[in-house]
This record gives C-alpha cells, sequence and structure tokens, in this order.
C-alpha cells in the first residue's frame, strides 16, 4: 500500500527518537481534504493504530494508514530528498491525476469515465498553507 525508502525510514526512525516515549509508535500516513488541487497529505506519529487502520511495515517502520485513506495512497512511496536549503519529505503517488504547483496538495483519480479516462476527485478548500498564487 505505502512504502518508504530506506532515506525516509532513517529519516523518520530519526525524527521518533525526538518524540517522547510511547507517543511515536507508528506513523500515521492520511490524507485529508484542503489545499489548491483538493486533497493534502498528513503524516505523523501516533500511539498505535486505530480501529479499522492498515497496518504494514516498511524498512523497518510501522505504519498505519485509515480506511478512508488508503484507497487514495494505495502504491505511493514516500522518499526523504536532502536539499541544499534542508530537506523534506516527497511522496510519489500514482493516483495523483493533478497537484498545485507548489506541490503540497492534489487531486486523486476516483473512477474512469466511458472511455476509460480518470475522473479526478475535488474535495474541495482553497489554497492551503504552503500554497502561494
Amino acid at each position: 500500500m505505502v512504502t518508504l525508502t530506506e532515506s525516509a525510514a532513517s529519516k523518520f526512525k530519526e525524527l521518533a527518537l525526538q518524540e517522547p516515549a510511547g507517543e511515536a509508535e507508528v506513523l500515521r500516513v492520511a490524507i485529508q481534504g484542503g489545499g489548491c488541487s483538493g486533497f493534502q497529505y498528513a503524516l505523523g506519529f501516533d500511539r498505535g493504530p486505530q480501529d479499522g487502520d492498515n497496518q504494514l511495515e516498511s524498512n523497518g517502520v510501522k505504519i498505519v494508514v485509515d480506511p478512508y485513506s488508503a484507497p487514495y495512497l494505495l502504491g505511493s512511496e514516500i522518499d526523504f530528498v536532502d536539499a541544499l536549503m534542508g530537506g523534506g519529505f516527497a511522496i510519489n503517488n500514482p493516483n495523483v491525476v493533478s497537484a498545485c504547483g507548489c506541490g503540497s496538495s492534489f487531486q486523486a483519480k476516483d473512477e474512469v469515465d466511458g472511455e476509460g479516462e480518470p475522473v479526478a476527485t475535488h474535495a474541495g478548500g482553497g489554497c492551503g498553507s504552503g500554497c502561494s498564487h
């Protein structure tokens, strides 16, 4: 469902060590409505899985994904990119139909039309933080 590159797993493990004991047992990966293009990614630590969560492990990191987010994240890979001005997480999601210019939000293919072309799902909402027009 969701995989982490070795670089991303290493960074998440490093960040988890900075959290209070018991607060970073799993990495929660989710999508939320909002942003320029409809959905935004949410990455954060959690104490553990909740009822209905999909549970998996990638490169030694326990990951949980809620049932709503799971179809939109299927096949995604999370990487950590070290850049000159600081690093950041990059998500390669094969379900994205389009994204806003800043890359912080996206539209996902939800279904196909009569000719087999993906139809974008838009969650609504304006430009989220991190986007500027």
